[in-house]
Formats: structure tokens, sequence, C-alpha cells
């Protein structure tokens, strides 16, 4: 999807969040799209509040292991990424609607030239300096191992140490390179935990890695000699940066480090980094020391997403329990599946998931609890007020109730979402009050309160009417950033576009502002919102 706007930088530092750079030697799956839905719900949020916002994602194209996989399938690493890119990444961002600002690739040149530049600065300051090292390394993690995190292979890797992660041997590599003094910033990175307490989130999350750098870090790796597809050092071109500092340093080079100043002081640092926790590590260590060194401003919040589970196994290319999106998109629709995971896995947890679950919340919460609500509204104002919207005349407790829950429904929303990125709780609260609409149509009974046609009963159905209406206005604004193809059909059906404008220009805070939707609006009822859904395809 198109950038939105949010590139005019200028008047004061954007919402800055990203999403890891992905490593392209494989298609995407379900895990990948999950931290993109999440990062993208987040900044259309922040977008609706009325805020400058730049979402980053992009791919990691260099190392070890997409060299062999490029080898693997006779073609040039360069090859590799490009049709990776072009033929799975970009387009299934689009698939999902993921409104992101920038896609950046380790390849282009706008990050090359820039990785070198800030790796040339810290070995000017003295940060970097040449040793050797010899020890167990996971080609499928770009990372040398401790001894004491590996584990004893069995079967065909009977008498073999294995990667934690990926199941696989790790290969014992000896080589010189250089060093990034990452040791001497144990007590600095541990200060700044201390003193930024939500600096990792979650919890336990920011417990791993302080509980981790309490032991001592050792000096880091950053350079490379035993192959050559990645960024030179630029004082010994016969060493290549370590993939981790190249993809790192994608968070600077993207929004314009050493090249756009203004840009940069308009962007960085990140408001939100979004990780997988596999790789909370780089992120919550290497990279806050790597910004200590070059005296750069760290990021305000790491937040670690869980795994999403296929039997009782993290999802990867690697262990052959990759789901494509598409596969589910195809049977549910973008929309939700873009709902369902940020709502049935509460984010920074691990989560399940399974088909029947997928259905079941479907049936019941789409398109029982949220579109038969539409539906049935737009069928009511067209039967007994020929589709234009009535006026509230009427309005007692049970009105009040309503717009009180919708205030209340508002501010948690807003909070759970935009502050403290619980997906699911924020959802949640939406559904909830989606549930009281409900329940205050089958209270009032406006099918029976229709049969009176005196004066006082013609306003008493027109208040009832057009408060679930003007319910429904502020549910298309809030689950927008959510499902933005649902919401606009449901924007579209409460003619509220004529009256109110664009649905991406209605603010979060203002959706409990009750009223907004004038009398006298088109209703019409458009498409189902949630098709009965098809009979599951075969496996």
């Amino acid at each position: 999807m198109a950038a939105t706007g949010s590139e005019k930088q200028q008047g004061g530092k954007a919402f800055y969040v990203t999403t890891p750079i992905y490593y392209v030697n494989d298609a995407p799956h379900l895990g990948h799209a999950y931290t993109t839905v999440a990062g993208d719900v987040l900044t259309r949020w922040h977008r609706q509040r009325g805020e400058k916002v730049w979402y980053l994602t992009g791919t990691d194209e260099h190392g070890q292991k997409i060299m062999r996989t490029a080898e693997a399938n006779g073609v040039t690493p360069q090859e590799w990424c490009d049709k990776l890119v072009t033929e799975s990444w970009r387009p299934l961002w689009e698939h999902l609607e993921i409104a992101n600002d920038d896609f950046i690739r380790t390849t282009q040149q706008r990050h090359t030239d820039r990785v070198q530049e800030f790796v040339q600065d810290l070995y000017d300051k003295g940060e970097i300096y040449k040793g050797g090292y010899e020890g167990p390394y996971c080609v499928g993690c770009e990372e040398y191992k401790l001894p004491g995190e590996l584990l004893d292979g069995e079967g065909e890797f009977a008498g073999q140490k294995l990667c934690p992660v990926h199941k696989k041997p790790v290969e014992i590599l000896s080589e010189e390179n250089y060093f990034f003094k990452l040791s001497e910033y144990t007590d600095k990175l541990l200060a700044h935990y201390e003193a930024n307490p939500d600096f990792i989130q979650p919890e336990s999350a920011r417990n791993e890695v302080v509980n981790f750098v309490r032991q001592g870090l050792q000096d880091l790796s950053i350079s490379r000699s035993t192959f050559d597809w990645g960024i030179p050092i630029p004082w010994d071109p016969q060493h290549v940066i370590y993939v981790w500092v190249d993809a790192l340093l994608n968070y600077a080079t993207a929004v314009g480090y050493n090249e756009n100043p203004e840009k940069f002081e308009a962007t960085f640092p990140a408001d939100v980094h979004l990780v997988g926790k596999d790789i909370l590590r780089f992120h919550a260590v290497i990279w806050p020391a790597m910004l200590m060194a070059q005296g750069l401003p760290l990021p305000k919040k790491i937040a670690a997403n869980g795994w999403l589970m296929v039997g009782g196994e993290k999802m990867s290319k690697s262990n052959l329990t990759g789901i494509k999106p598409q596969d589910l998109t195809s049977h549910f629709g973008v929309d939700a599946y873009r709902w369902y995971f940020l709502r049935a896995i509460a984010f920074g947890q691990d989560g399940s998931f399974s088909w029947e679950d997928f259905s079941a919340r479907y049936t019941s919460e789409l398109a029982n609890d949220y579109g038969n609500l539409a539906s049935r509204v737009a069928a009511m104002v067209g039967k007994y007020f020929g589709g234009t919207l009535p006026q509230a005349t009427a309005a007692g407790e049970a009105e009040k109730a309503i717009q009180e829950g919708l205030a209340k429904t508002v501010a948690e929303a807003d909070r759970r979402i935009g502050d403290e990125l619980d997906f699911q709780g924020g959802i949640l609260a939406v559904f909830d009050f989606i549930k009281q609409v409900n329940g205050y149509l089958t209270e009032q009974e406006p099918w029976k309160v229709a049969k009176d046609d005196s004066e006082e009963g013609r306003a008493r159905l027109a208040t009832i009417l057009y408060t679930a209406a003007e319910s429904l206005r502020a549910v298309a604004v809030l689950l927008n950033p959510v499902m933005p193809e649902t919401s606009q059909k449901l924007w579209d059906s409460l003619g509220a576009e004529a009256a109110l404008g664009a649905l991406a220009d209605q603010r979060v805070q203002d959706a409990a502002d009750w009223g907004r939707l004038p009398a006298g609006s088109t209703i019409t009822k458009g498409a189902v919102l949630f098709p009965r859904l098809e009979e599951k395809p075969n496996a």
C-alpha cells in the first residue's frame, strides 16, 4: 500500500515504528506477517490520533545463509534476493494492506554506504580491534553460540551439538575477525535498563535480557572473512561486516543517517522496535551498545512478540511449519486475518494457531456479533425510515448507557493499543461495546416499537435506530486500523463520508463525541461484512 502522507516530517518528531528486516532465504510465513500486521495496526492507530508516523519494514539480504541458499538454487545471492523481494515479500505486504512508509533492502547503496561509514567511525574511535576467535556458529541464526546453550544431537545428529533454535548442527569456526568492544558496555546497558524499565517489553523479555547482561558481555565479532556476500570492511576489504551489525543499522540508514540530517532528526530514534523474541538480544544488547558507542540516542521501546506455535514448535521455515498467510486469507479474507492473530494471542506471549479456532471466532465474533449488527441496523433504517437516518428525540437512560459505554471503550482501546501495545485488550474492548449495542437492541426491541404508529412510538423507534447507527459510526473508526477494508464498507453503508469526510481522517480520540453522524444521512445495506465461511479446503 502506498505511503499515507506521514512522510511530511517538519514540525516535530514522527512516531517511528520498525519491524525486523526479514531474512530472504525463503518466502514469508505467518510469523513474519504477525509482526508486520501488529506494526501496521499500531501505526495506523497513531495516524488516526493525528500524529506524524513513519513505519519501516524491509529485507535483510546479506550473510552466509543467503549465499548458500542462492548457490543451492543456482543463482547469485543478488538474483535470489531480487526474486524473493519482488515475487514474495512486497506482494504479501500489499495483499495484507500494510501501509509502510518505506521498505529498505540491505543491498541498497543508501544502506551499504552508510553502514561502512558507521563502522569506520567506530574503528577510528578505537571501539573496534582485530583478534582471533573460535567457537560454535549457527548459520541459520548467523550467530556464534555459547557452548552451554547447545543441545545434544540425537538420531541422524547423534554426537553433534545442535542450535537450540534451529535444531541443526552448529559449525566450529575459527577465523581472524574484527571485534567491537561490547564488553565495555555491560554496566552502561544495565544502568539504562534500570533507568528505563519500559525499554524492553514484556517484563519476561526484560528479565531475560537483564540476567544475560549481568553475566558479563563478551566482545562481539563484527566481521567475517570466510565468505564474501556482505558489505566490505572499509579499511580491510578481505572482511565483510557481520550480518547483524549490517542489519541493525537499517533503522538508522533508512531515515537519513549521515545523508539527510533533517529527516534523521525528525524520525530517529525509533519509538518502537517490534521484534521476535528469538532476536531480542541483538536489539536489546548489541544495538543500544552500538548507538552508545556512536553517541546516538537509544530507541524508546523494544517490544518482543511471542512465537506462533504449530504442534508445540515455533513456526519457522527451517522446521517446515511455515504456513503461508495466503492459505488463510483466501478462506477468511484479509481483514479477518489481520484481526484474528491480534485478537486471539496476547502480544508478547506465545500463541497457538488452529484453523478450528479461527473459524469459531470468525463466526461468533465477526459474523454474528459485528456483521449481523451492521446488517440489522441498515435493514431496519431502510424498512422503517426509507434509508434515511432519523433524528434521536427521545433519548433516555438506555441511550445514556450506550454513550457512557462508548466513552469508556474509546479511552480503553486508545490506551491499550496506542500506548501499551495490548492489541488483544483494545480489540476486546471494542467488541465488548459491540455486544453492548447488540444487547441494547435486544432489550429495546425496535421491531416491536415499530408497530406503534403514534408520534411517541415513532420518536422512540428513531432514537433506538439512531443510537445503533451512531454506535456503528464509532466502531468503524476504532476498528479501521485493524480492519480497514471492512471499516470502509461500514463507513460507506452509514453514508458517513458525505458529512464527516474520509474515514482515514477521523480521530480515534473523537470517536466518543456523540452525535457526529447527522440525521438525514443515507443508510444503505451493502454487502455482508463477513460472509458465511465455505467448507475448509482440503490440505
